[in-house]
């Protein structure tokens, strides 16, 4: 059974008790005979339209319960930093030493940046098609590179970016906490990426009786 499926069941199921129990209270008296049979009147003429409503609600809520789980949702523009051309290596380098050491693997999520702190975990988005997928910084570009990254064969496939080469690209950090611990790995952050500044939404609690008490004292 599908999540809408089941969110309608359980509803209707509710529906059905209260319509029972509705049966039970008004079955005592004349009078509580005739509110019965309003009753039963005006759910027999929405039950449609509840069908309706309850459907559209199901529908809406499954997608959303999807939208929010899924990692690749539309970025949040404050976690922005870079924006640029995006290129990718494979068979020539496979099986290489990266900057940091590490063997490269065309098909790992891996990529080359010119100053990015080893292991930080990068959002790329193909702006061509919105495709995004998520690497690690392993390597290093020449410092003269025109490419703000280089990605992995296997990334450059998931992003569909192989057949031309090369492709305009959004680079974005996955977290607030991650733009600090970035910034915090460079003695002056490089000019051409952006770490925007996070603020916190600060909890504020009213206590209007001590409202009250500063009132009264200021006359």
């Amino acid at each position: 059974m599908s999540f809408q499926n089941q969110g309608i069941w359980h509803i209707l199921f509710g529906f059905k008790i209260l319509n029972c129990f509705v049966e039970i209270i008004c079955s005592e008296s004349i009078e509580n005979q005739l509110l019965l049979n309003k009753w039963n009147n005006c759910c027999k003429e929405s039950f449609m339209k509840r069908i309706l409503a309850i459907g559209l609600i199901a529908m809406m809520g499954a997608v959303n319960a999807v939208e929010a789980q899924s990692p690749f949702t539309s970025p949040d523009s404050l976690l922005i930093f870079q924006e640029g051309i995006a290129s990718y290596y494979g068979s020539r380098f496979h099986l290489r030493k990266t900057a940091n050491g590490e063997v490269f693997d065309m098909w790992q999520s891996t990529a080359a940046h010119k100053h990015l702190p080893f292991g930080t975990l990068v959002k790329v988005t193909n702006q061509k098609n919105g495709l995004q997928a998520i690497v690690r910084i392993n390597d290093r570009l020449p410092k003269s590179s025109k490419r703000i990254i280089d990605l992995s064969k296997g990334v450059a496939e998931q992003l569909e970016m192989v057949n031309d080469g090369i492709v305009p690209v959004q680079l974005s950090l996955l977290s607030p906490k991650a733009i600090g611990w970035v910034r915090d790995q460079y003695i002056k952050v490089p000019k051409d990426i952006r770490l925007r500044n996070y603020h916190q939404e600060i909890a504020f609690n009213r206590d209007d009786k001590k409202l009250m008490k500063l009132e009264s004292l200021s006359y």
